[in-house]
């Protein structure tokens, strides 16, 4: 049996959903169209998705502006902010931030002359609050802070870091990525002037994201997406009807089936931590024990690198940090930042359960995850050890 142990680099498409994937590949027009009956065929399923996805969020449909993804959402909104307040041209992100949104900052600061600042983060992946407030000054643009992390599932406090941004005039930007569909976004939505979400990680297709700004945010964004109008002139491009649709209906499902997944996905990803430690030593779960994704379990394995461990397990998937980050080899920069070594983030696995997980899955991956750790545990055990921070 394989089991695939890596929700947070993606999630398969809902089948769910297909059919109406599927019909709107049909509708081929194109939904700027509106001349024609075709076009508005096209259109009217854009608009549909745009209010599925804005009660997702709970905030009206203007508000919700489509993209391929949340890293083309980030940099619209990071740059555009950025570009479009001349006197606020600095920006502040969390040192555990996904690469994608430290990206769209520093080339943000270096296209408006600023500078980003970024805030550490504690050894269990919280923002360090005190830091934030004597960062955070009337020349910044924006404060980038993750709903959770993709690495460790390391829930932000937006609550506490928003009181801090509301004081400076700032804007509150959240990736909400990987929160979404794992725990309620409400509270958070509330609090953001500006959100991204991704299709592809709540069960809809790829190619489809969306920025989440009202309308007095969205008239303060430099778009630097030109083309033909679309969404409020911000992402200009003929719209990606059929993933869209997916898009808008994943984050239907997602929405009402939350509560449900969660609990079950997190009793299953505490069986497998339980079963894991329960047979192999020296295992560290990085991150929060409290304040965390009930999906995510960034594990430790002292002793075991874990590329080797990954290679001695083939029928289990899972990763050792962000898919983002596995074209460019090099220690987890989040772990790094929660003060880990790079001997130490060089063992450590990020395995992430989904709603397709089912137990006997669990079972196996552990009983695989447990004898790669002590096959690789054997093999080096007379190696002379690897000075990674040479």
């Amino acid at each position: 049996m394989t089991c695939y142990l890596d929700y947070n680099a993606s999630t398969p498409v809902d089948s769910r959903i297909l059919p109406a994937v599927a019909e709107a590949h049909a509708t081929f027009a194109n939904p700027a169209s509106t001349h024609h009956s075709a076009g508005q065929a096209a259109a009217e399923l854009i608009e549909e998705a745009r209010s599925r996805v804005g009660s997702f969020v709970c905030r009206p449909p203007q508000d919700v502006i489509f993209t391929s993804g949340a890293s083309e959402a980030a940099s619209i909104g990071l740059l555009g902010v950025m570009l479009g307040a001349p006197d606020r041209r600095n920006v502040v992100v969390s040192a555990t931030e996904h690469k994608a949104i430290i990206a769209a900052a520093e080339l943000g600061a270096r296209l408006s002359g600023g500078e980003v600042r970024r805030v550490d983060v504690d050894g269990e992946g919280l923002v360090d609050l005190d830091m934030l407030l004597a960062l955070v000054d009337e020349t910044v643009a924006a404060v980038a802070v993750m709903g959770a992390n993709n690495e460790t599932g390391v829930v932000s406090p937006v609550l506490e870091v928003s009181d801090i941004v509301q004081r400076s005039g700032a804007y509150l930007f959240v990736d909400a990525t990987q929160l979404a569909g794992k725990a309620p976004l409400e509270d958070v939505a509330e609090l953001a002037d500006l959100m991204v979400l991704s299709s592809h990680k709540i069960y809809g297709p790829k190619g489809a994201g969306a920025l989440i700004a009202n309308r007095q945010v969205q008239r303060t964004i430099v778009p630097i997406a030109a083309g033909g109008g679309q969404e409020r002139g911000l992402r200009g491009g003929t719209q990606n009807t059929p993933s869209i649709v997916g898009f808008g209906l994943a984050a239907e499902y997602a929405m009402n089936e939350q509560l449900s997944d969660s609990v079950r996905i997190g009793a299953l990803a505490e069986d497998l931590f339980s079963m894991i430690v329960n047979d192999v030593d020296g295992v560290v779960l990085n991150g929060s024990k409290s304040h965390r994704l009930s999906n995510t379990l960034n594990l430790q394995f002292c002793g075991a690198d874990a590329d080797a461990v990954m290679a001695s397990m083939p029928e289990v998937m899972v990763s050792s940090g962000s898919a983002c980050q596995s074209a460019v080899p090099s220690p987890s920069h989040v772990l790094l930042a929660m003060g880990r070594t790079s001997l130490e983030a060089s063992e450590s696995l990020r395995i992430s359960l989904g709603r397709p997980t089912t137990r006997d899955e669990i079972r196996v991956a552990a009983s695989s995850i447990v004898k790669a750790v002590n096959r690789v545990r054997d093999l080096t055990a007379d190696r002379e050890p690897i000075n990674h921070d040479a």
